[in-house]
């Protein structure tokens, strides 16, 4: 089993910046990857960002530019700083874990707000 608890959400203006933070307990040796989701028009979710254990990122186009992920594995915890915000970006954005051999993600945080207005 794996617990994911996010923390930095909030509310920016617009072009302000925010950093999430997740952090995973629990088997966390099985994790592979981590990763970003928020709900998205017409899907259920998107991945906004993911990265591996060995470092391997990847980016939704929307992300690409703005948001850079990040983990420390010492720390059992995964980053996403968000620059250049938004209002399009404001969402709850749900943490997420894929473990080895899975090819998929097997377990969810409870979600953190983040609002972008002025």
């Amino acid at each position: 089993q794996v617990l994911l608890v996010e923390s930095g959400g909030g509310l920016v203006q617009p072009g302000g910046s925010l950093r999430l933070s997740c952090v995973a307990s629990g088997s966390t040796y099985s994790i592979y990857r981590t990763g970003w989701y928020r709900p998205a028009p017409g899907k259920e979710r998107e991945v906004v960002a993911s990265i591996s254990s060995d470092a391997d990122t990847t980016y939704a186009e929307s992300a690409k530019g703005r948001f850079t992920i990040s983990r420390d594995n010492a720390k059992n915890t995964m980053y996403l700083q968000m620059n250049s915000l938004k209002p399009e970006d404001t969402a709850v954005y749900y943490c997420a874990a894929q473990l080895a051999g899975t090819g998929r993600y097997d377990y969810w945080g409870q979600g953190t707000q983040v609002t972008v207005s002025s």
